[in-house]
């Protein structure tokens, strides 16, 4: 069940969306009860509830996450069933009072692998905090092998199939959806997978984009994004305002790409960031390109400092290099921006004005010393 949303481009008014999204409800129907998984953000409401007309009676509502865009449409839901028991985790509860205004004696709290039973069909609830939120978990119909993961192995993608069939279209969307999402919470997620190993899985069925029908097709890409090592890619997000900053990441570029080093670029005046976080899933290395503003960084840099920050990457080296008229603190601004890294830094390469012979020489040695990490962590 749930809803197909093609023309949604921004998500929580940040999260640029360039193929829509949907929101899954699932119906588990057993030979005793009927259980309802999540529902479906509150401008789809009226669809869920079409869907629902058919069904006569709902023993369960199982929230497996409270973000409104799962749900939403709960009371609409509890008006329509009167008598349903809502399912959750304990830390989902009181977040359900607040954010929804239920009656708390509405909502029953379930343990971690508790099971339910529907008759022929057994549920069993698995607590995954901090994917992405604290209150999350998945649920696992075990005569189907069904997983439910709510956001867990999603992606923001509206499609009228089913199942990921187009492959190569959906591990785009879910990387960017791991990376804009999951990625600052990877510590958690290595643990979540480990769980995830010990069960009989056929169906992988998120609450956002096509269900998996094959399993292994998500799963190795989640080991891949968050167990292994940072890649040889060096990424540039740049802003240039009259060209001096411009000509030094020109010639960075170049310069690491003589030595065998991949680059992407990244104007931030015209960028998609979501592009720029997808990228971080694999990259080793992030320079900061920004001319002086004021004495400090400008904006657009210090939106993308902020932004890497809050994902927190698994790179591994970063610098900042840049232009400025008569003085300031573009580069020591930026390295603040964000403490949360773990990483080495290069000596920024800061330059008055339009960068001379002897400057872009700096820069040689900057692409040099890169290089030279890079290889070293092969």
């Amino acid at each position: 069940m749930g809803a197909q949303d093609f023309d949604r481009r921004l998500f929580d008014e940040l999260i640029p969306l360039p193929d829509g999204t949907s929101y899954n409800a699932y119906l588990v129907k057993g030979n005793e009860k009927t259980a309802l998984i999540d529902t479906v953000d509150p401008r789809k409401t009226g669809v869920l509830m079409a869907q629902l007309e058919a069904v006569q009676h709902l023993d369960f509502l199982i929230v497996q996450h409270v973000e409104q865009d799962h749900s939403g449409s709960v009371p609409a839901v509890l008006d329509r069933y009167p008598n349903v028991k809502i399912l959750c985790s304990p830390k989902a509860k009181p977040m359900i009072v607040d954010h929804l205004h239920v009656p708390a004696e509405r909502i029953t709290t379930v343990e971690n692998e508790e099971t339910l039973c529907l008759g022929d069909r057994t549920l069993e609830f698995i607590h995954a905090p901090w994917v992405h939120w604290p209150e999350t978990m998945l649920t696992y119909l075990n005569e189907d092998r069904i997983l439910f993961t709510c956001d867990f192995l999603g992606s923001h993608l509206a499609t009228a199939e089913i199942y990921a069939t187009d492959k190569a279209r959906v591990y785009e969307a879910a990387k960017r959806y791991y990376a804009e999402i999951m990625m600052p919470f990877r510590a958690m997620i290595k643990g979540h997978l480990e769980t995830l190993a010990r069960y009989k899985i056929q169906i992988i069925a998120p609450s956002h984009g096509p269900v998996y029908d094959d399993p292994a097709f998500i799963l190795g890409a989640y080991r891949h994004w968050v167990l292994d090592p940072a890649q040889n890619l060096v990424l540039i997000p740049y802003v240039s305002m009259h060209g001096s900053t411009q000509v030094m990441v020109d010639h960075l570029t170049a310069s690491l790409v003589d030595r065998g080093i991949s680059v992407k670029l990244f104007n931030l005046t015209v960028t998609d960031l979501g592009k720029l976080a997808e990228e971080l899933v694999d990259a080793a290395t992030v320079i900061f390109a920004t001319p002086t503003v004021l004495a400090g960084p400008h904006p657009s840099a210090v939106s993308a400092a902020y932004l890497i920050n809050a994902l927190r990457p698994k790179l591994r080296h970063a610098a900042v290099i840049g232009s400025y008229g008569w003085g300031g603190k573009a580069a020591e601004q930026i390295m603040g921006l964000v403490s949360s890294l773990k990483v080495e830094w290069f000596d920024p390469v800061m330059v008055r004005g339009l960068p001379d012979k002897e400057d872009l020489e700096v820069i040689d040695r900057l692409a040099a010393q890169i290089t030279e990490r890079i290889q070293a962590a092969k």
